[in-house]
Parts: structure tokens; sequence; C-alpha cells
């Protein structure tokens, strides 16, 4: 079905960071290895909502003169943010996980850059300030909990004299590492509903430097207008989405990884211990089923690219894997994703993607009901 084109997009309310104005207010998930990168967050934030670039690979752009990995990534991220610069006019952030060996030297390619905004989880951000040069680059940690936002939010005021400029709250659903034990994914961890609302009330007492809340935006298992209704409704400023975004034209990744969504059903979606010994969501293919069955592929780790990673007991690279899966050798990789993966049926552009979204909460907050279909 063709949709037709919003004209107005204004029907969605500003997500505010800092002195940015995101419209509609959705970001794009930082996906790795090189799943979104300058072609996909470009063609996001060239549509008024947030592209983001994923640090975690982009040495692979830059090639190998052998200055090692640090330096390859350092420079490689350099590269693809200036390549994104040239693709938009738009505001435009990168996703750096903490756990990796280089987050550093990554945070400080993109303060060189001065990147619009910095998205960082997978652990908590404490230092995050102190290595942030300019003042132009928002800061929005990644928390699973109420707890960890007021946490951040203490120690970067005592510390650093500011705050974040706003939370992207990952529930359990989300895709890739998750911020959950596997007890607690098991047991059921809290809704991604009760974690929203328990960080508004952690971050309630705290006020940006214009004097404005906290933004806090919902992620994990959002696929819907409808869905970005009712957490908005509930108190949120904004949505980040990955999945959706994977099986569009722009999206970096190779044909095949996104075939694998559109050719997965649910009951593929599974989440297995990845190497760093975080469970991760990821879509079963013949790779997972040789590394459940305990099969071990020989790999030297020429990375060394997450500080919780511990080559001599690990069956396989990582790094290796993702960066394989992304360029297209399924066969020695896997593809990450969201649990609402398996509702993807097809592959539009990011501009037919969003106009979807944006006419889906429009009908929802019209007609007063956001609950999202099954």
């Amino acid at each position: 079905m063709k949709l037709k084109t919003m004209s107005n997009r204004n029907v969605m309310p500003d997500l505010i960071i800092g002195d940015l104005h995101i419209n509609p207010p959705i970001i794009q998930g930082g996906m790795g290895v090189l799943i979104s990168g300058s072609h996909l967050a470009s063609a996001v934030s060239n549509e008024g909502a947030l592209g983001v670039i994923a640090a975690v690979g982009s040495g692979e752009v830059f090639p190998d003169t052998g200055t090692g990995y640090v330096n390859r990534s350092y420079q490689g991220l350099r590269q693809i943010i200036r390549e994104t610069r040239k693709l938009t006019n738009k505001p435009i952030a990168v996703n750096i996980m903490c756990a990796l060996a280089n987050y550093e030297t990554l945070v400080q390619a993109a303060d060189e850059e001065k990147i619009d905004v910095i998205i960082s989880g997978a652990g908590l951000p404490m230092h995050l300030p102190a290595l942030i040069k300019n003042s132009v680059t928002k800061l929005i940690p990644i928390v699973s909990s109420g707890r960890a936002a007021a946490i951040i939010c203490r120690n970067w005021q005592r510390k650093y004299h500011r705050l974040p400029d706003a939370f992207i709250i990952e529930g359990s659903s989300a895709g890739g590492h998750l911020g959950f034990s596997a007890a607690e994914i098991t047991a059921g961890p809290m809704t991604l509903e009760e974690i929203v609302k328990a960080v508004l009330e952690a971050t309630a007492e705290f006020k940006t430097v214009n004097g404005n809340a906290i933004s806090v935006i919902a992620a994990g298992g959002i696929f819907t207008g409808a869905d970005i209704a009712k957490f908005m409704q509930l108190g949120a400023a904004g949505v980040q989405m990955g999945t959706r975004f994977v099986c569009t034209h722009e999206c970096d990744a190779a044909m095949n990884y996104k075939q694998a969504y559109l050719d997965c059903e649910k009951q593929d979606i599974i989440i297995i211990k990845s190497p760093v010994q975080m469970p991760l969501r990821v879509i079963r293919n013949t790779f997972v089923e040789r590394m459940l069955s305990g099969e071990r592929t020989p790999f030297k780790c020429t990375y060394h690219c997450l500080r919780t990673c511990d080559p001599e007991k690990s069956r396989y690279c990582i790094a290796q894997a993702l960066l394989n899966a992304s360029r297209g050798d399924l066969e020695n990789g896997f593809v990450t994703c969201g649990a609402n993966a398996h509702r993807i049926d097809r592959i539009v552009s990011v501009h037919e993607l969003i106009t979807e979204l944006v006419l889906q909460y429009g009908q929802n907050v019209n007609c007063g009901d956001a609950s999202s279909p099954e």
C-alpha cells in the first residue's frame, strides 16, 4: 500500500536535546558492526529524525596501513562522520559503547569532529563529560533502570557540573546486547513502560541548564507509530528504533543481512550468551547452531575491542562474526535483531518508513487509542 506523503509532520512534538529540536522525535538506533553508517544515518537525519552512526567496527572502513586497530578506528570514525555530513546538514549522532576497549579514543574522534550527539551505553558512561572538550556535543547515556539514571545524574552534577541532555531507556525487547542478566530475562524484567516511569521519577528532581526536564527516550521493541504514541503519552519525549531501520534501502548492511530479517519467524529469534558474557538477541542460523553445539572457530584476536571479552575462552570472535554478517557472509556470522524483527515483511525507503510511523502516530493520538497491534 502506497502511503500518502505527510506534508506537515508537526503532528508530533519536538524531541528537545539541549538546543537541538528533533522532529519527528525518533532516534535511529546505532547498530554495529557497520549496519548504521553514513548512508542510513544521513537518510534518517534528512527526514528530521536523528540518524546515528555506530562507532564499533569503524576501523574496518579505513585501510589497514599497519597503524593498529585503535588508530584505524579513530581515523575510520572521523571519516564516517565526515562522509555523513556530506550527505546531510541536519544533526547526527554517534553511538559509542562503554564496553569498547578503545572507548576514550572513539569519544576523542567524535569530540574533535564536534558531533552533535554522543549516545553511550553497554555500561554506565560515568566519565564521559571529562572527555568532551567542545561546547556543542550533547550527551545521552543509555540505561535500563531509574537507579542507573539517578546515579549518572548525581555523579555528573557533582564532578562535572552538568547533566545528561537526555536518557535513552532500553527495555528487554531491544536488539543486540541487552542490559539485563539472563536470569532477569528468564524471570521477566520490568516492562519498558515500568522502566520509563521509573526513570521519569528518578530524574524529576534534576533540571537542565535551561530549566527543562531531562528528555526521556523509550527504546526496545517499539515498532509502530501507535507504540510511539503510547510511550509519549506516558511522558517519554521520543523513541529510539533500530530494528525497523535495518530493512530500509539506505541501511548500510548487505542485502543478505536484510533478507535474514525478512525470512525469520518469531521462533528464530533467540537469546544467546555472547563472548562478552552478556545476553545477545540474534536470528538463529547455521553459524549460531554451530556455536550452540559447542563448536569452536579458531581465531587470533586482532582487535582486543571489548573490555570483557576473553579470547582464550571464547569459541569465536564476535567482532569478526558481526563484520562477516554485515558484509553478507552469514555462514561465518550472525544477525542481531530486536524481538519484533519477524514482523518486518518488506524493504522500504527511510522516507516511507518515517512517513508511515508519523501517520500511525497521528491516527492513534487523534482517536485516543495508543495500543499497539499484535
